[in-house]
């Protein structure tokens, strides 16, 4: 039997592993365990999306919490590594580019542990971003690299990575949107009348990037984006803790006009971003949700790592430019569309809800005549 743990930390492991964890539970040859490291530790930020996702709760927690990128990756080095010399895994699996995604990858590395990285190949091109730094460095250091798009494969290339390590497999968030979405359409009236909305009468905003908000001058740029667009029309805003904080410090009162709410568990936020009339947002699993969901997204953001939706035209990279947002919500309201084709399910090659099977499949190759 091989051991195989899962690693997650943050609010966008947990939804990427939720689908994956199932099927491989359905092996006898694997025995899978969860790794919560602590990253995200707020009930709502965390507990709330094992419950939703059908998850168990995780077999290990690390309680790292939150801090400075060197102290937290640094206590979940110590960490994972203590557990990993008592339970040593034959295959540990991340996800994405988390500090929780790197410190997994480094301590399985290290120990010679063969490693799988979930997402693999995306690249934003920008090393300020702490994420950039992390998928490059797990990439490098990954036996199984699991990508989403041919952009990815492409950026692989370009790095010199084998293409032996590569396997296209789409973007197992399509998975757990595809299996969640009843519940999710069950919700949606509940949902939308607790906070008073008719679906598509709203515009949906996330913050959260380090660049966005512990950057004052920016953080006030994006305060005067979202009163030019709540002009337009309403916008809910459900607020990152972070997020919120800093909001704090500059005294930020939102217009009637804006809906500020606490953060959401995952059905909830997809029913509220699936009834919207468009999503600004700088978050990246955002971004493909929007586009498999067909609503137009403004990407609060200089680049991207999902040049697919952007060839989709479901996605418009807006930065942090005034007029040319109004100009994308005004184009929005009267066509109820960005300018371009707009994404259907299947339309991006094994985004079709199944790559947590083709994972596992070549997982199982991985081990051929040695899984006992």
């Amino acid at each position: 039997m091989k051991k195989i743990s899962l690693i997650v930390g943050a609010r966008p492991n947990f939804v990427k592993a939720g689908p994956l964890y199932k099927e491989l539970e359905k092996e006898p040859a694997f025995q899978v365990e969860i790794l919560h490291t602590g990253q995200h530790y707020d009930v709502n930020m965390s507990d709330i999306f094992f419950k939703q996702l059908d998850l168990p709760a995780p077999h290990v927690n690390l309680n790292v919490g939150s801090g400075p990128h060197g102290k937290q990756t640094g206590e979940m080095l110590i960490k994972i590594e203590k557990h990993y010399l008592d339970k040593r895994p034959d295959l540990v699996v991340v996800f994405g580019d988390t500090n929780s995604t790197l410190a997994g990858a480094l301590v399985a590395a290290k120990m010679g542990i063969k490693v799988a990285h979930i997402e693999a190949g995306v690249r934003s091109f920008d090393m300020s971003m702490p994420e950039e730094i992390n998928r490059i460095i797990v990439d490098r250091i990954s036996d199984l690299l699991f990508i989403p798009d041919e952009y990815a494969r492409l950026n692989l290339n370009e790095e010199g990575i084998s293409t032996s390590r590569m396997f296209l497999v789409g973007n197992i968030l399509m998975d757990t949107l595809s299996q969640h979405m009843n519940k999710i359409i069950a919700m949606e009236k509940e949902v939308l009348d607790k906070l008073d909305l008719a679906s598509k009468a709203y515009g949906l905003i996330t913050i959260h990037r380090a660049g966005n908000v512990d950057d004052i001058e920016r953080l006030r740029n994006i305060i005067t984006i979202i009163k030019k667009a709540s002009e337009k029309t309403p916008l809910v805003f459900p607020v990152h803790p972070r997020t919120q904080s800093r909001l704090s410090e500059l005294g930020y009162i939102p217009s009637n006009n804006v809906k500020l709410i606490n953060p959401l568990g995952y059905l909830e936020f997809i029913a509220l971003l699936k009834n919207s009339l468009f999503v600004m947002t700088d978050s990246g699993g955002v971004q493909t949700e929007s586009s498999f969901l067909q609503v137009p997204c403004l990407t609060l953001r200089e680049n991207t790592e999902w040049l697919i939706t952007l060839s989709m035209g479901t996605n418009v990279l807006v930065a942090y430019n005034i007029e040319k947002i109004e100009e994308e919500i005004n184009k929005i309201i009267e066509t109820n569309k960005i300018k371009g084709p707009c994404i259907q399910v299947n339309t991006i090659k094994y985004w079709d809800g199944k790559t947590s099977e083709r994972i596992v499949n070549v997982i199982k190759e991985s081990f051929e005549g040695d899984i006992v």
